[in-house]
C-alpha cells in the first residue's frame, strides 16, 4: 500500500473561484494576485500578540492560520523604546490604568527579530503569506528585510503621516485600518497617500476589544467606498456572522484574529477565533462567493433532472391517431416533466398530428413542429461507439444501430429479469454500475461498515448480472464503477483511509472475468437532488495509480474531467493525456463551471479539436454523456455523435 500514501493532504478546503457578478473596481496588486471586488476575499488571520511571546505558540497559530485557509497571517513589531518614553516603560502605573494593562501585556508579548524570521520561514512552510504590522520606523526597516509583499498599518497609525509616508515609499501595497478615526482623517491620510501614489486599501474597523455588535455600523462600508479604492473589514467583535456581513457589503478583505484559546491572558483573546472557527469563516466566505453567482438564472444539472421528476408535462388523455386535430378535451397535465410543459398548451391545440399518441404519452417538441431528426451520420467514426440505455428501451435504442450499448443500471436493474434475443446482439456490452441503494449512495470507500458492506454487495450483484448478459450480446463485457469517497457538508481532509478502503474493496470483488472501469468523477457531483463534495477519484494522478494498484483500466468521463480542471486549475488536455494510458473506455459531453457537466458538445468550454487529436492516439470504446440525451427518443444524443462526427477524429 505504499503508493496510497501519495494520496495524503488532497482536499478542495481553502479553493476559492471567482465569481461573474463581480465588476470592475479598484485593485491593489501583489505576487500571483490581486485584491478587490472583482477576487476572493483576501482573508488576513491576525495573530498580532496572541502568541503572547512564545515562538511554539507563535509556529502554532501559523499552522492554524494555514490550515484553515486564510491568504495571510499577520504578526506585529514594535519598537517600544521608539514609541514611548522610557519613563513610561520603566512604570506603566505613573500613567493612567488603560497604560498599566496594556504597556505590560506589549511588553511581555514582544518578539525578537530572529524569531520573526523564524516565523517568516514557517509561513513559507505552509504556503501562507506572512504579514507583520510595523508599529513604527525601526520596526518597518526590518518587516522590509524579511521581503513581504504588503504592509499593514493599524487603526492608531492611520493619522501618522510619517509612518505611512515611509511605507508608501517602498513602493508595496497598504492595507489601512480606520478605527478611532473620524471622516476627516480618513479624508486627510486619503489625500496624502493619493499624493504619494500609494497602492493602498481601507478597512471599516471599531477599536474595541470585543466590540458590541450595536457600535459596529457596517453600513460604512458603502462610505469608505467612496474613496475609490478597495475596502474591507478588521473586526473585533465575537463569531464569525458580522465578518460574513460585511463580505456580503462589498468587503473584499477581511481581518480576523486568531487564537489558539480565547481564555489565554491577554488583551486580545476574547475577540480572537479559535482555530475552529476561523476555518469556519474560510470555508463560509468561500461558500458566499460561489453563491454570488451572476445575474442570469440558469439551471444546475441537478435542476433540470428535479424538474423532469417534479414538473408535470402535457399527455395524451386517451388515443389519439395519427391525424388527429388536437382539442384542449385530448389533453391532460400529468408528471413527469419529460414532455411539452403546460405553459404550451396554447401552441398544441389546433394541432394536426403526424403520429399516433398514445393515452399518458407525453406531446413532444415535434409535435408542434416538424419532427426531430433522428438521422444518424457516422461515417466520419472509426471507433466503437455507444448510446446509453435501460432495459425497458433497449429496443428503442437499437434502432440506431451503435456499436455497443451501455446499460445504466438501478438497483432494482440488477434483479430485472431478461428475455434474451433468439441470437446475440451484436452490440458490445458495458454496465454502468448503480450509483444509490435503498435511498442511499453507494460509497466502496465508506468508513462505515456496514453501508461499505451494502455496496460491495451490490457491485458484486451488478457483475453477477454482466455475466449472466453476457452470452446474448458480442464481444467482452465491461462494468463502469463509481468508487465513493464523497461527503455532502465539508471535503475530507485527509483520504488516506478512504483509499485504503476503495482498494479493499475492489480486491473484495470477484470480477468473474469482466472488465472492472472505475470512472473519474467531478469535484462537486450532484447526487440525490443536492450537490456534494467528491474526495476520490478526481485527481488524475491518483486515479493512475489507484488504477495500477489493482491492475485496472478505467472509464474517462471527459465532462467531470473539465470540470475538476475549472476547480484546481489544471489543463483539460494534461489530464486527459496522463490518464489515456488506461482509458479503455470514454464518456463524452461538454462542460461548463465547476458543476455543469453533461453539456451538448460545442456548447461548453471543452476545445473539441485539440481534445479529438490527442484521444485519437489510443484505442477506446466511446459514448455521448448529454444529460436528458434520451429524450425525444434520443435526440441529444444523436445531435452529440453527429457533431463529433465531424472532426473524423474518433
Amino acid at each position: 500500500m505504499g503508493k496510497v500514501d501519495r494520496w495524503a493532504g488532497l482536499s478542495a478546503q481553502g479553493r476559492s473561484f471567482r465569481s461573474p457578478l463581480m465588476t470592475d473596481s479598484p485593485q491593489i496588486h501583489i505576487p500571483d494576485r490581486a485584491i478587490g471586488e472583482n477576487e476572493p476575499c483576501f482573508i488576513i488571520a491576525e495573530a498580532g500578540i496572541n502568541h503572547n511571546g512564545s515562538l511554539g505558540m507563535a509556529l502554532k497559530l501559523v499552522d492554524a492560520a494555514a490550515d484553515a485557509g486564510a491568504d495571510a497571517v499577520k504578526f506585529q513589531l514594535r519598537d517600544m523604546a521608539s514609541l514611548y518614553p522610557d519613563a513610561l516603560l520603566k512604570d506603566a502605573n505613573r500613567a493612567e490604568w488603560a497604560f498599566q494593562y496594556i504597556l505590560p501585556a506589549l511588553r511581555d508579548s514582544e518578539l525578537c527579530k530572529d524569531v520573526l524570521s523564524n516565523i517568516r520561514d514557517r509561513c513559507d512552510e505552509r504556503r501562507i503569506r506572512f504579514m507583520c504590522t510595523p508599529w513604527d520606523e525601526p520596526s518597518l526597516e526590518f518587516v522590509e528585510s524579511l521581503g513581504v509583499d504588503l504592509h499593514k498599518a493599524g487603526s492608531p497609525d492611520l493619522v501618522n503621516l510619517p509612518l505611512l509616508g515611509a511605507i508608501a515609499d517602498t513602493g508595496k501595497p497598504l492595507i489601512i485600518s480606520t478605527g478611532m478615526s473620524t471622516r476627516r482623517e480618513i479624508e486627510r491620510t486619503v489625500e496624502f497617500l493619493e499624493g504619494k501614489q500609494a497602492q493602498f486599501a481601507l478597512l471599516h474597523c471599531v477599536s474595541t476589544y470585543p466590540a458590541p455588535f450595536e457600535n459596529l455600523n457596517l453600513s460604512y462600508l458603502e462610505t469608505l467606498k467612496s474613496f475609490g479604492v478597495p475596502v474591507g473589514y478588521s473586526g473585533h467583535e465575537r463569531g464569525i456572522a458580522v465578518a460574513l456581513a460585511a463580505r456580503a457589503l462589498g468587503a473584499c478583505i477581511l481581518e480576523k484574529h486568531i487564537t489558539l484559546d480565547r481564555t489565554l491572558p491577554g488583551p486580545d483573546h476574547p475577540a480572537s477565533l479559535e482555530p475552529a472557527g476561523m476555518s469556519k469563516l474560510v470555508r463560509d466566505v468561500r461558500n458566499f462567493e460561489l453563491a454570488l453567482g451572476h445575474n442570469e438564472k440558469t439551471l444546475s444539472a441537478m435542476e433540470v433532472l428535479n424538474r423532469e421528476v417534479l414538473r408535470k408535462s402535457l399527455v395524451a388523455a386517451h388515443h389519439l391517431p395519427k391525424g388527429t386535430v388536437v382539442s384542449a378535451e385530448m389533453i391532460k397535465v400529468m408528471g413527469p416533466g419529460k414532455g411539452l410543459t403546460p405553459q404550451r398548451l396554447d401552441e398544441l391545440v389546433g394541432v394536426t398530428l403526424d403520429r399516433d399518441v398514445e393515452a399518458d404519452e407525453y406531446f413532444a417538441e415535434g409535435d408542434l413542429a416538424d419532427a426531430v431528426d433522428l438521422t444518424l451520420d457516422t461515417r466520419g467514426l472509426r471507433r466503437p461507439w455507444g448510446l446509453k440505455t435501460r432495459f425497458h428501451d433497449l429496443e428503442q435504442v437499437l434502432e440506431l444501430k451503435p456499436d455497443l450499448v451501455e446499460f445504466h443500471f438501478s438497483e432494482d436493474d440488477v434483479d430485472h429479469p431478461f428475455d434474451p434475443p433468439a441470437d446475440p446482439y451484436p452490440q458490445q456490452l458495458v454496465i454502468h454500475a448503480p450509483e444509490f441503494a435503498g435511498k442511499r449512495l453507494l460509497d466502496l470507500a465508506s468508513l462505515d461498515d456496514e453501508r461499505r458492506e451494502s455496496s460491495i454487495d451490490i457491485m458484486q450483484c451488478t457483475i453477477d448480472k454482466a455475466v449472466e448478459l453476457e452470452p446474448h450480446f458480442t464481444g467482452p463485457v465491461s462494468v463502469v464503477i463509481h468508487v465513493g469517497g464523497m461527503s455532502m457538508d465539508e471535503p475530507v481532509k485527509d483520504v488516506r483511509p478512504l483509499v485504503e478502503r476503495a482498494v479493499d474493496s475492489f480486491r473484495r470483488l470477484d470480477a468473474r472475468g469482466m472488465a472492472l472501469l472505475p470512472e473519474n468523477l467531478p469535484p462537486r457531483p450532484w447526487y440525490l437532488g443536492g450537490q456534494w463534495f467528491q474526495n476520490l477519484f478526481t485527481r488524475p494522478e491518483h486515479m493512475v495509480e489507484f488504477c495500477e494498484e489493482l491492475g485496472l483500466g478505467m472509464t474517462l468521463d471527459v465532462s467531470h474531467a473539465q470540470l475538476f480542471c475549472a476547480a484546481d486549475g489544471l489543463s483539460l488536455f494534461e489530464y486527459v493525456r496522463t490518464c489515456l494510458p488506461h482509458t479503455r473506455h470514454v464518456h463524452l459531453a461538454d462542460a461548463s463551471g465547476i458543476d455543469g457537466e453533461g453539456i451538448q458538445i460545442g456548447e461548453g468550454v471543452i476545445e473539441w479539436g485539440t481534445l479529438l487529436e490527442l484521444l485519437s492516439q489510443e484505442d477506446f470504446t466511446w459514448l455521448p454523456e448529454i444529460w436528458s440525451g434520451h429524450l425525444h427518443r434520443g435526440a441529444g444524443f444523436v445531435e452529440a455523435i453527429n457533431r463529433l462526427a465531424a472532426y473524423d477524429q474518433l
